[in-house]
C-alpha cells in the first residue's frame, strides 16, 4: 500500500514544480498540500474505503484548485503592475501548463474510482456528472453511457442524459431517442412523460423563434394568460358587449372593417397540437390511474399556444371526469383551476373574479352530489374559509362586508349540510365551532358545541376540550368572580373531560383547570385527586408536559414549600411518577439548597438516588448528580458519585469526557 502511495505522489512532482515555479504556491505550503495528500491517498488505499473519504478528498482538490486560479489571477496581476514589459511578461506567464489542468484530472480520477467501488450509489453518479458538466470535461458522454447501462431503471438518468444532448450538444435527435429509450424502460415515470413533452414543445418553440428572426413568422408557442382569460370572460358575458348598431360590431368590441384577414395555417402550432396529443395518449395508456400527470399535462397545455388548444383542454378534462370523478382531489383542483388566474393576477376586475368564484362553488356543489363525503365537505369547507380571510387567526374576528357575508352564510349551510348528512368528522365540528367564535357569536358557539358532544362525537377528546374553554370564556367574560352555580358546572364538566382524556391531549384544559380553581380549595383538592388518578393511569411523562410538576408549582406559589413537598411525594408514591418530575423536585430543592437550607441538600440527595434507582443509565441525570456535589458537597461526595457513575453506565465515555473526578 505504502509503494502504491508514493508511485502516486511521485506522479505530483512535476505539477507542483510547476506551482512553485510560477509562484502560486510556496514551498511550505507546497509541503503541506503533500502531507494532506498522501493522508487522503493512504484513505483510499485501505481494506474498505469509505465513499465519504472520497468524497472530502474531491472537496478538498476542489478548494485547491479553486484557489489555484485566484492565486494565479493575483500574481498576473501584480507582474503587470511592476515589470515594464508587463504584456510580454503576461502573455508568457498566462500560457497553460501542467498545474492548469492537473487538478481537474486529479478529481475526476477520483470520481472514477468512487463510482467503481460504489456503483449502486446513483448519488454518487451525480456528483461526477455535475463536476464533469461544470468543467465541460470530454468524458461526459463515456460517463453518460456508464450510468445508464447500470441504472437504466432510474428515470433521472435518461432525463438528464437527454438534457445534456439537449443543451449542450443541441442534438434534438439524440435527446429524443434517449427519452424514446427511457420510456421503454421505465414506462410508469410521470416525470420522464412530462419532460418528454416539455422537451418537443421547446424545441418547436426554438425552431419558430429562429423564423420570427428571421421575419418569416411573429409570435411564440408561449401563452399570454391575462388576454386569454379576459377573452374567456368577454365571451362568456358577451350579451354585455352587444353593440347598438349589430351590423357594425362583434362581441370582443372590435370593428369589422379592421378584422385582420384570416392568417395563413400555423404549421408550428399544428404540429405541437400533434405532439400533445401523441404523448398524452401514450401517458395515460402507461399510466391510467395517475392523476397527477394529468394535472401536469393541463398545466402544460394552459402555458402553450397550440392550435385548437380549447378542444384539447377539454378533451382533458373530460378524460379527468370520467376517470377521476369519485376522487375529491380531483374536484378541490378542479375548483380551484378557476381561481388559479384570479389569484396570480392582481389587475383583473373584481367582476371577472366574482364570477370566477361562482363557477368553483358550482363545482363544489356538482362534487358533493357526487362525492358526498368528509373529505369533499373538508376540502370545500377550507377553500370557503380562504375566500372570507385567507389571513385569519384563531383571535381575530372576522369583519364581514360585501359578497364576504354571502360567502360566510354560505359556508355555514355547508356545515349544515355536512353534519345532516352524517360527514361531521372532529377536525369539520371544530372549524364549525370556531367559526363561530370567529365571528363573535360566543352564544351559537356554546350551543354548537354542546349538541355535538352529546352527539355521534361524543368521544371526540378536541371537541371536548374546544367546548371547555368555550364554557370558561362564557362565564368568566362578564364578571371575574362567577357565582357558586357556574362554578360547579365548570367543575362537573372538566371532571368529565379530564377523567376522560390522557394528560397530554388534555395539557391545555389541566392548566385551565388548576388556575381557573387555584383559589377555590374544595375544589382544587378535587383536580389534584384527579391529578392522581390520572399520573396513576398514563404515567407522569419523562420529557415535555409534566402533570404533577404543573400540581406542585401551583401548590408551591400557594401554600409554600412544605405542602409542595407533601404533593411531590404523594406522586412519587405512584408507580410511574416520571423522570420530568424527578427532575422539577431536584430543581426546587437546589434553589432552596443554594441559599444555604442544608435540608434541601440531603432532600436533593435523597431524590436523585430515588431517581438513578430507575434511569440508572441516563447520562444526564448522573452528571446533574456530580454536577451538585462538586458546587454542595465535598470532595469525597462528589468522587463517590463520579466512581458510581463510571461503574453503572453501560457507555460511560459521554459521561467522563464531561466531568473529572476531583
Amino acid at each position: 500500500m505504502a509503494d502504491v502511495v508514493q508511485f502516486r505522489l511521485e506522479r505530483m512532482v512535476d505539477e507542483l514544480d510547476d506551482l512553485e515555479r510560477r509562484g502560486i504556491f510556496t514551498r511550505r505550503e507546497i509541503s503541506e498540500i503533500v502531507k494532506q495528500r498522501r493522508k487522503f491517498e493512504y484513505r483510499l488505499k485501505r481494506r474498505s474505503p469509505l465513499k465519504e473519504d472520497f468524497l472530502a478528498y474531491v472537496e478538498y482538490e476542489t478548494q485547491l484548485d479553486a484557489l489555484r486560479r485566484l492565486r494565479k489571477k493575483s500574481v498576473a496581476r501584480r507582474e503587470t503592475e511592476n515589470d515594464e514589459n508587463g504584456a510580454k511578461t503576461t502573455k508568457k506567464r498566462s500560457r497553460k501548463s501542467i498545474s492548469d489542468f492537473a487538478g481537474v484530472v486529479r478529481i475526476v480520477q477520483i470520481y472514477r474510482l468512487a463510482v467503481t467501488r460504489f456503483k449502486g450509489d446513483v448519488e454518487l453518479w451525480f456528483k461526477y456528472l455535475e463536476f464533469c458538466r461544470q468543467r465541460k470535461n470530454g468524458r461526459m458522454k463515456k460517463i453518460l453511457a456508464q450510468v445508464i447501462r447500470f441504472h437504466p431503471k432510474v428515470p433521472g438518468v435518461w432525463i438528464y442524459a437527454a438534457a445534456w444532448e439537449f443543451d449542450h450538444n443541441l442534438n434534438v435527435t439524440g435527446a429524443r431517442a434517449l427519452m424514446q429509450n427511457g420510456l421503454r424502460v421505465c414506462p410508469n415515470s410521470e416525470d420522464l412523460w412530462v419532460e418528454y413533452l416539455r422537451m418537443e414543445l421547446t424545441y418547436l418553440n426554438k425552431l419558430k423563434a429562429r423564423k420570427v428572426a428571421l421575419g418569416e413568422d411573429e409570435g411564440t408557442l408561449v401563452r399570454d394568460q391575462r388576454v386569454s382569460d379576459q377573452k374567456q370572460w368577454i365571451s362568456e358575458n358577451k350579451d354585455l358587449f352587444m353593440s347598438l348598431d349589430e351590423g357594425t360590431g362583434n362581441v370582443d368590441g372590435s370593428n369589422v372593417e379592421n378584422m385582420e384577414p384570416e392568417k395563413k395555417l400555423d404549421l408550428f402550432r399544428e404540429q405541437g397540437l400533434r405532439v400533445l396529443q401523441t404523448i398524452y395518449s401514450g401517458a395515460i395508456k402507461a399510466l391510467p390511474s395517475s392523476f397527477i400527470l394529468r394535472q401536469r399535462f393541463f398545466e402544460i397545455l394552459d402555458g402553450t399556444d397550440l392550435a385548437q388548444s380549447e378542444d384539447m383542454r377539454e378533451e382533458i378534462l373530460s378524460d379527468m371526469k370520467r376517470d377521476f370523478s369519485k376522487d375529491p382531489e380531483y374536484w378541490d383542483w378542479l375548483a380551484k383551476l378557476e381561481m388559479t388566474d384570479s389569484s396570480s393576477n392582481q389587475e383583473m376586475s373584481e367582476d371577472i373574479k366574482l364570477s370566477q368564484m361562482q363557477k368553483a362553488v358550482q363545482v363544489y356543489e356538482e362534487a358533493l352530489k357526487i362525492v358526498p363525503s368528509a373529505m369533499m365537505f373538508n376540502r370545500y369547507t377550507k377553500f370557503l374559509m380562504d375566500i372570507i380571510d385567507p389571513q385569519v387567526g384563531e383571535n381575530k374576528n372576522l369583519e364581514p362586508s360585501g359578497h364576504i357575508e354571502h360567502y360566510i352564510t354560505h359556508l355555514l349551510t355547508v356545515y349544515e349540510k355536512a353534519e345532516s348528512i352524517g360527514c361531521l368528522t372532529e377536525d369539520i365540528a371544530c372549524k364549525y365551532i370556531s367559526l363561530y367564535l370567529q365571528l363573535g357569536r360566543l352564544n351559537e358557539a356554546r350551543k354548537l358545541a354542546e349538541k355535538l358532544c352529546s352527539g355521534k362525537l361524543s368521544d371526540s377528546v378536541q371537541l371536548w376540550l374546544l367546548r371547555a374553554s368555550i364554557e370558561v370564556r362564557d362565564v368568566t367574560r362578564n364578571s371575574p368572580s362567577p357565582s357558586k352555580a357556574d362554578m360547579l358546572s365548570l367543575f362537573e364538566l372538566l371532571r368529565k373531560i379530564l377523567t376522560k382524556a390522557s394528560i397530554s391531549e388534555a395539557e391545555s384544559l389541566w392548566l385551565m383547570a388548576l388556575k381557573l380553581f387555584v383559589n377555590q380549595k374544595q375544589y382544587f383538592e378535587k383536580v389534584v385527586d384527579i391529578s392522581l388518578i390520572s399520573v396513576a393511569k398514563d404515567g407522569g411523562g419523562e420529557n415535555g408536559f409534566s402533570l404533577p410538576s404543573a400540581v406542585i408549582n401551583f401548590v408551591l406559589q400557594k401554600d409554600g414549600i412544605q405542602h409542595a413537598r407533601e404533593m411531590y411525594k404523594r406522586f412519587l408514591a405512584l408507580p410511574r411518577p416520571g423522570l420530568a418530575l424527578y427532575r422539577n423536585c431536584i430543581e426546587l430543592e437546589l434553589n432552596l439548597a443554594f441559599v444555604g437550607d442544608k435540608d434541601c441538600l440531603a432532600n436533593a440527595r435523597k431524590l436523585f438516588e430515588a431517581a438513578l434507582a430507575t434511569y440508572d443509565q441516563n447520562t444526564s441525570l448522573w452528571q446533574d448528580y456530580y454536577s451538585m456535589e462538586t458546587k454542595l458537597g465535598t470532595s469525597e461526595t462528589a468522587n463517590g458519585v463520579y466512581w458510581r457513575a463510571r461503574k453503572t453506565l453501560r457507555d460511560s465515555a459521554a459521561f467522563t469526557a464531561l466531568t473529572k473526578p476531583l
